[in-house]
C-alpha cells in the first residue's frame, strides 16, 4: 500500500460545472440557491472522505462575454455567497473541510481575516481560504471602478493584503485568553501584538477581535497560474489549484512551482498542487460517452460561444464557429494563464470556435477524463505518481449525479490501489493534507531572539 496518498477536494459548483449542466433532467430546479443540495452533496463528499469541498466565487453576475440573450441560456448568473454557505455547512457536517474563494481585489484585509478565523472556529478547524485576485471587469464595477486594477499590481496589492491578513491572524498568541475568573483576567497582555501595519496599499492598525482559530491560520490556497501567481503561491500558499490538459503540462507546472519553494525556505511537501479533473463515468466506456454527449448536447450556440469569449478575455461573436481561433488576439488583463492555456489547445488541436467551446464546457480548461472507473483511476495514477500532482480538484459535471458517479465507481478503486485513504486520520483540513500548524510569528520571533 502506497504511504503516500491522494488529496480529493468536491469543487462545488451549483448545478455542476458542465455549462448546461442544469438542463439535466437529473438535476433539481432552483439547485443554485437551494441549502439542501448544497448539503446533500456536501455529506456525500463527507462520507467518501474527501479532504474538503470548494466553492468557487464571483462578486458579479457571471454573465460572460456574449449578449443578454446568451447570458439568460446560462444558470451562472445566480449562485450562494461563500461565507454563507460554508457556516451553515459547518454546523451540520463534522469533518470534510471546507475551502471559499474570497477576493484580495474587493475586500479588507480585517473584515477577511475575522471572517475566516470565525469559521475556524465554527468548524472547529476545517476552514481554507482559496485567494484569488479576481480577473472580470463586471466584478471592477461593483466596487467603484470602471477598469480592474492592471495584472501585476493585483498580485502587489494581494502580496501585501495576505501578509497583514497573516498579522492580524496571529495578534493572540494560542494561550492569550486566560479567562480566569476567580482574578478577574480576561486575556494576558503580554500575549497580545498589535500589528500596527502601514504599507503602500493597506493602513491596518489591529488587533483582530477574535482569538487565534483552531489551525492557527485557515489553510492557505492560491488559484493563479500566471507566472506572478507562481511566484505568491511558492512563497505563501500552501495548496494551489490549477487546470492543464496534459500530463506533460502538468508536470512542467508542478516542477516549476515546487522549484520555486527552497528560495522562500520551504519544503516540496508544504505546498499540494492540485489540478482539475472532470470525469464522467460509467460502468462501460460507451456508458461514459453516452452520459458525454447528453451534456453536449444541450450546449447553446450562444452559451458556448459567451464562456469561451470571456474565459479567452475577447469577444469571438465576429468571428466564424467554424473557422479557426485567432491566434493574434490581445494579451488580456483578466485571467492569463487561461488565455494562453486556451489559445495553446486551439492551436495543438487546430479547433475551430465551435470545437473549442464544445471543448472547455464541461470543465473551462480543466481536465476533461470520461471512461470507466478503472480508466478515470488509471489516469488520476498516472498523474500522481509521475510529478503532476499531490491530489484533484473533483470537478462534477452535474451534481449530485455525477459525484456520486465518482464516488460509487472511481473511489473503491483508488482505494483498491492504496491511493485514498478509507478513514479521516486528524479532525482539521490541515491534517486531512498532511500540513503543519503555523506557529504564531511574535512567538517565534521571541523564541529567536532569546536563543540568539
Amino acid at each position: 500500500m502506497s504511504q503516500r496518498q491522494l488529496s480529493l477536494n468536491a469543487f462545488l459548483m451549483a448545478t455542476g460545472h458542465h455549462i448546461a449542466a442544469w438542463r439535466h433532467p437529473d438535476v433539481p430546479a432552483g439547485a443554485e440557491v437551494d441549502f439542501r443540495e448544497y448539503l446533500r452533496v456536501a455529506r456525500l463528499a463527507e462520507a467518501a472522505k474527501f479532504d474538503a469541498v470548494f466553492v468557487a466565487d464571483g462578486v458579479a453576475a457571471n454573465f460572460g462575454s456574449g449578449s443578454l440573450e446568451a447570458a439568460s441560456r446560462n444558470a451562472r448568473a445566480s449562485f450562494l455567497e461563500p461565507f454563507t454557505l460554508l457556516s451553515a455547512l459547518a454546523a451540520v457536517t463534522e469533518r470534510i473541510g471546507l475551502i471559499g474563494t474570497v477576493s484580495t481585489s474587493f475586500n479588507e484585509p480585517y473584515h477577511l481575516a475575522r471572517k475566516f478565523a470565525s469559521l475556524d472556529w465554527i468548524s472547529n478547524g476545517r476552514a481554507g481560504w482559496n485567494q484569488v485576485t479576481s480577473n472580470t471587469l463586471a466584478e471592477a464595477q461593483n466596487f467603484n471602478r470602471d477598469e480592474h486594477l492592471e495584472h501585476a499590481l493585483r498580485y502587489e496589492r494581494a502580496g501585501e493584503f495576505l501578509d497583514v491578513v497573516k498579522g492580524l491572524w496571529d495578534s493572540w498568541e494560542d494561550d492569550a485568553f486566560v479567562r480566569d475568573k476567580a482574578s478577574g483576567q480576561f486575556f494576558d497582555p503580554a500575549r497580545l501584538h498589535v500589528l500596527d501595519h502601514r504599507g503602500k496599499h493597506f493602513q491596518v492598525k489591529g488587533p483582530l477581535n477574535v482569538a487565534r482559530s483552531p489551525q492557527g491560520y485557515p489553510v492557505l490556497v492560491q488559484a493563479g497560474s500566471s507566472d506572478a501567481g507562481k511566484e505568491i503561491a511558492a512563497r505563501t500558499a500552501e495548496a494551489i489549484f490549477t487546470a492543464h490538459q496534459s500530463l506533460e503540462s502538468a508536470q512542467a507546472f508542478y516542477a516549476d512551482v515546487k522549484g520555486r519553494l527552497a528560495r522562500y525556505g520551504r519544503s516540496p511537501q508544504e505546498l499540494k498542487i492540485l489540478p482539475g479533473i472532470l470525469a464522467i463515468v460509467g460502468h462501460t466506456e460507451e456508458e461514459a460517452q453516452a452520459k458525454y454527449r447528453q451534456l453536449q448536447e444541450l450546449i447553446h450556440p450562444q452559451v458556448g460561444l459567451s464562456l469561451l469569449s470571456g474565459m479567452i478575455g475577447a469577444d469571438l461573436s465576429g468571428y466564424d464557429l467554424d473557422g479557426p481561433v485567432p491566434q493574434d488576439l490581445p494579451e488580456t488583463n483578466g485571467g492569463k494563464s487561461r488565455q494562453a492555456l486556451l489559445l495553446d489547445l486551439a492551436a495543438r488541436d487546430n479547433l475551430s470556435i465551435r470545437e473549442l467551446y464544445l471543448r472547455i464546457a464541461g470543465a473551462r480548461g480543466h481536465w476533461t477524463v470520461v471512461g470507466t472507473a478503472e480508466q478515470v483511476a488509471d489516469q488520476i495514477q498516472l498523474w500522481f505518481e509521475n510529478g503532476a500532482a499531490d491530489g484533484f480538484n473533483v470537478m462534477p459535471p452535474w451534481l449530485p449525479g455525477g459525484l456520486e458517479d465518482f464516488i460509487e465507481l472511481v473511489v473503491p478503486e483508488l482505494r483498491r490501489r492504496g491511493l485514498f485513504r478509507t478513514e479521516y486520520a486528524g479532525t482539521t483540513l490541515r491534517e486531512h493534507f498532511g500540513l503543519a500548524r503555523p506557529e504564531n510569528q511574535y512567538v517565534r520571533q521571541r523564541q529567536q531572539r532569546a536563543a540568539g
